[in-house]
């Protein structure tokens, strides 16, 4: 003979409160994903999320070169002949980013699209016109002069 020491309502009550604070331990345990920003060359893609990013909003001054300074996770080869096609996600797009190549801005104006493509031989050669075999281009999101996300790829010269 089985003893309840709850009433069914009782037990239900106790189900529901446990569910709950357990989905939000869940909930409060994860991270809200970045945006992705993705680079296609041919019929390979690299995406990655952002390496720097305050939720849309500004990130600190003091951060900006740090950040631009770590090293690219994602990497992809290409061919000087490539055409490399960079996307992002339209949140991006909506404040405009750019490009940095090794940590320096390559253009002044921000782009407001959410997609473009860009030559491979674009990539590989460095400020004093000499040719090199790898480049860490950053994806940076840009709120007028308040950096707002930064996403980085390293570039490998294929032959």
């Amino acid at each position: 003979m089985t003893v309840a020491f709850f009433s069914g309502r009782a037990r239900r009550v106790g189900v529901v409160l446990g569910a709950t604070s357990a989905g939000l331990l869940v909930l409060a345990a994860c991270d809200k994903p970045t945006p992705l920003a993705t680079v296609t060359v041919g019929d390979e893609s690299v995406n990655t999320q952002a390496t720097c990013y305050n939720d849309g909003k500004a990130i600190k001054e003091a951060d900006y070169q740090p950040c631009l300074n770590k090293k690219a996770e994602k990497k992809i080869e290409i061919s000087m002949d490539d055409k490399v096609r960079f996307g992002v996600d339209p949140e991006i797009a909506e404040k405009g980013w750019t490009l940095f190549i090794n940590g320096q801005q390559a253009e002044q104006e921000p782009y407001k699209k959410t997609y473009r493509t860009i030559p491979g031989s674009a990539f590989f050669t460095s400020q004093t016109g000499q040719s090199t075999n790898d480049t860490q281009v950053s994806i940076v999101e840009a709120n007028g002069k308040k950096l707002t996300g930064i996403w980085h790829f390293e570039f490998k010269k294929s032959s």
